[in-house]
C-alpha cells in the first residue's frame, strides 16, 4: 500500500521535526525571571514631596504598596523611573494616598520586554508581584497601540494574570502624569475621563493635568481599599 506508506512516513518526518519544536517551545516557557536587585521607596522619603495637607479635606490616611518591574537591557533607567514615581505619588497625595514603592529589575528572556498579551500574562503570572503592579516594557505589540495601558478587573477577563496592572512603554510622555493617570483607572477600576481643566483624568496628558476632584478621590479611595489596592492606614474614614 504505496499510499498509506507515504502518509505514515509523512506522519514520522512530522513528529520528528515537531519534537524539537515543542521542546523549546517548553524551554521558553519554563524560562526563569530572576529579580536582579530592587529599589525602595519609603513613605519617609515621599512625604516629603507631597503636599503638606491632603485636598479635599480628606486625610492622608490610605496606603500604596505599588510594586514595579523593569527588565534588564530595555531603554528604561531606574533612576528616571524612580524620579516619576516620586512625582506620581506627590499628585496622589491630594487624595489622602501616601506610597510606598519597590522597582524591581529582572532579567528574564527578550520576549517580556514588549506588551504582548500572551508574553505579558506569562510574565504577570511568573513574577507574582502584590497589586496594583506597573510593568515599564520597550514597546506595544497591541494594535491598536496605547503608549501605556491600564487593566483592572473589567478588561481582564481574557488574561486574568495581569488583572490590576499598569503597562508604561518607553514611548509614554508626561511619565509622571500618566503614572498617577493610569493608577487612578487601577485604583478606581474604571475608564472614565474628564473634561475638566488641569484635571489627572483627561484623555491626553500633559504637564499641568494634575488635578483631582472631591468625587473622583473618593472613588480612588473607597474602591481602592474595596479591591485590595490601598490599605486603611489610620485617622478618619473616606470623605472625612
Amino acid at each position: 500500500m504505496p499510499g498509506l506508506r507515504r502518509r505514515l512516513h509523512v506522519a514520522v518526518l512530522s513528529l520528528i521535526f515537531a519534537a524539537p519544536a515543542l521542546a523549546l517551545a517548553q524551554e521558553d516557557a519554563d524560562a526563569a525571571v530572576r529579580i536582579a536587585r530592587t529599589w525602595t521607596l519609603d513613605v519617609r522619603e515621599l512625604v516629603a514631596q507631597q503636599a503638606a495637607q491632603p485636598a479635599h479635606g480628606l486625610r492622608r490616611t490610605h496606603l500604596l504598596r505599588l510594586e514595579m518591574a523593569v527588565q534588564s537591557g530595555t531603554r528604561w533607567a531606574s533612576d528616571a523611573i524612580l524620579a516619576a514615581t516620586r512625582r506620581a505619588a506627590a499628585i496622589l497625595s491630594q487624595c489622602g494616598v501616601q506610597t510606598i514603592a519597590y522597582l524591581h529589575e529582572f532579567d528574564g528572556p527578550r520576549r517580556y520586554r514588549n506588551l504582548s498579551s500572551p508574553a505579558s500574562r506569562q510574565l504577570a503570572d511568573k513574577m507574582r508581584l502584590g497589586r496594583p503592579a506597573i510593568f515599564f516594557v520597550d514597546d506595544t505589540l497591541h494594535r491598536p497601540a496605547f503608549d501605556a495601558e491600564a487593566i483592572g478587573r473589567g478588561n481582564s477577563a481574557t488574561r486574568p494574570e495581569m488583572t490590576d496592572t499598569v503597562w508604561i512603554t518607553a514611548a509614554t510622555r508626561d511619565l509622571p502624569i500618566a503614572l498617577a493617570h493610569e493608577l487612578v483607572h487601577v485604583l478606581t477600576d474604571s475608564g472614565a475621563h474628564s473634561d475638566a481643566a488641569d484635571n489627572l483624568m483627561r484623555e491626553e496628558t500633559a504637564a499641568s493635568n494634575t488635578q483631582l476632584t472631591t468625587e473622583q478621590c473618593v472613588s480612588v479611595l473607597r474602591t481602592g481599599v474595596a479591591n485590595g489596592l490601598l490599605e486603611c492606614a489610620g485617622g478618619n474614614d473616606v470623605g472625612n
